[in-house]
Formats: structure tokens, C-alpha cells, sequence
């Protein structure tokens, strides 16, 4: 998945960005809801494949002490760029292998849209156990998963069952579909969820 990712920034078909643009409202309401119910101050959030930034500036917007880590070097020269990018930081690195990025612990809050449902179950496991290492002990994680399914250049998508599989340590606390109103046609056959997890241990 990451060199197409690499292509696909490279020359700039990134659907996925455009199609989260009709969801802003259902999103904020989202991290709106994670902040006030954040005990630390200030709090500390990772964008777990962050892409170009957007949610992670938006992170940072709201408060939060943030984060960005993503694979692929072109989407975060694009992340540094944006506006009020100067609030954030932004890592490059693999969010299977997070104990090898310059990440420090006692993170508060994860967000992940659309990166775990891409990954492999070996990978799924990989990114679990370095949020977990990573987390404090209260954390929670917000996920956005299509549903799964076997779609060309889409991908495999995940459920709870999928989820729970993988991050054995957290629990999911709060299921609901996704905002499909400004997706095309094809992802919202996806129906996608977001998914609340929140550290059990």
C-alpha cells in the first residue's frame, strides 16, 4: 500500500481527501467530544497516517498538543506547508512499526482515519502494540473503518470484530455510521463507522 500511496501523492489523485470534506461537521463534533472529555492538559494526540495534515493541524486547532506521522515523504512536505502547520509536527515514519519513529509516550488521544483498514492482520497487530506502547493509561483512539469487503483499489476495510482482533488492550466504546453525504458513489457503499476505542489495560 505504500508505494501507492507514494504514486497517488505524487501526482496528486488523493480521493480520499476530497471525500472527507463533506463529513467536517460530524468530525468536529467528534474531537470536539475527545477534548472536553481529555483529563490532561495539555493533551497529546498522534494522527496515525496523516496524510497531507489536515486533521492534525485541525488537532492542534482544538487544543491538542499534535501529531502527525505518515510513510510517505511527499504527503508530509504538503502537511509542513499548510497553514498553521507551525502548530503541529509532523513525523515521517511507519505506523506498523512506531517504536522505530521519534515519537515519545504518554499520548492522550490517536486518531486514524482510514489507515488501519488498509493493513494487513500482521500489520493491524504492529500498529496496536505500538499505540499501546505509546499511550497513557486513560487514552482513547478515534478510527474511521469502510466496511469490509473485497473492492478493487479500495481498501479491505475493517469491522469490530477486526478491530478488537487487533487491539486487545482498548475497548471499543462507541460504534456509529459515518457522514456519507460528500463521498462518491462508490465509498459509500462502503459504509463506514466510526469507531471509539478507549485503554482497558
Amino acid at each position: 500500500m505504500t508505494h501507492g500511496y507514494q504514486l497517488a501523492y505524487r501526482l496528486g489523485v488523493t480521493p480520499w481527501e476530497r471525500a472527507g470534506q463533506g463529513a467536517t461537521e460530524q468530525l468536529a463534533a467528534l474531537l470536539d467530544r475527545e477534548r472536553r472529555e481529555s483529563n490532561a492538559h495539555p493533551a497529546r494526540a498522534l494522527d496515525l497516517g496523516c496524510g497531507t495534515g489536515s486533521h492534525t493541524v485541525e488537532l492542534a486547532n482544538r487544543g491538542w498538543d499534535a501529531t502527525g506521522v505518515d510513510s510517505v515523504e511527499h504527503a508530509l512536505a504538503k502537511a509542513r506547508r499548510r497553514p498553521q502547520a507551525e502548530r503541529t509536527r509532523f513525523v515521517l515514519g511507519d505506523v506498523t512499526d512506531l517504536g522505530a519513529v521519534d515519537l515519545e509516550g504518554g499520548i492522550d488521544f490517536f486518531l486514524d482515519i482510514g489507515c488501519f483498514h488498509g493493513l494487513t492482520d500482521d500489520q493491524r497487530a504492529a500498529q496496536a502494540r505500538g499505540v499501546s506502547d505509546l499511550a497513557t493509561p486513560t487514552a482513547t483512539l478515534l478510527m474511521l473503518a469502510f466496511r469490509p469487503g473485497r473492492r478493487p483499489l479500495l481498501p479491505r476495510g475493517a469491522n469490530q470484530a477486526d478491530i478488537e482482533r487487533a487491539f486487545t488492550d482498548w475497548q471499543v466504546v462507541a460504534a456509529e455510521p459515518a457522514d456519507t453525504s460528500g463521498m462518491p458513489g462508490p465509498l459509500k457503499k462502503t459504509a463506514p463507522h466510526w469507531f471509539r476505542l478507549r485503554r482497558v489495560r
